[in-house]
């Protein structure tokens, strides 16, 4: 008898067993989902490699490099940061913005950039700042060195109302503004190396 009750107990765990690890694997790798609410998102490669980060201001990453992270920075955004396929940040959409103490509006923007290949530098950056310190809105194109970055381009618009398009040599010096102020007057300026205008043109000039 105990060898028979032996016997049923031993293919009753087979079975479940067999029904369980069936059940495990045919579970599905894609769920669908109402609503989830997280603090922070990684997206990973099928090696762990880090792609993509989506994270509220408390648990934004450090600058991570090859895949290892230098200690964090206080960065007063929240946001999504993106990594090439080495795991190195090479971009991202940051946003922000709360009152001080003073009742003073800081650190309100947005900034979506990308950064060369090898370096920790933005070559594309498309922002919106607008606080008690700053108001600007604007595309800048910046050209990546080893000894820094440099503004080549800049098309935006300032606190004052005047929308501009500038252009800078490779020393980031300003050689060309073409701007339209706040009034409608637009006006194209030639600059030297030193910043100097050496000719303009204005309504009166293009008549």
């Amino acid at each position: 008898m105990l060898t028979r009750m032996l016997a049923v107990y031993s293919a009753v765990l087979t079975t479940l067993f067999a029904v369980f690890s069936l059940a495990g694997s045919a579970a599905p790798k894609v769920q669908r989902l109402d609503e989830i609410d997280v603090h922070r998102i990684n997206v990973r490669e099928a090696d762990g490699t880090l792609r993509m980060v989506i994270s509220n201001h408390a648990r934004l990453p450090g600058n991570i490099v090859g895949g290892k992270e230098n200690p964090p920075v206080d960065r007063p955004y929240a946001g999504m940061l993106f990594y090439n396929d080495e795991g190195t940040e090479n971009g991202g959409l940051v946003f922000g913005g709360h009152r001080n103490a003073n009742g003073e509006v800081v650190d309100a923007g947005v900034s979506l950039s990308f950064d060369r290949y090898g370096a920790s530098s933005q070559f594309v950056q498309l922002a919106g700042v607008q606080d008690a310190r700053n108001h600007i809105v604007g595309l800048t194109l910046s050209e990546t060195e080893p000894t820094g970055n440099r503004r080549r381009v800049f098309i935006g618009h300032d606190k004052e109302g005047v929308a501009s398009v500038s252009l800078m040599d490779r020393g980031g010096r300003k050689r060309i503004l073409l701007q339209v102020a706040a009034d409608g007057t637009p006006s194209i300026a030639f600059l030297d190396a030193d910043g100097k205008v050496v000719n303009q043109l204005g309504p009166a000039q293009a008549q």
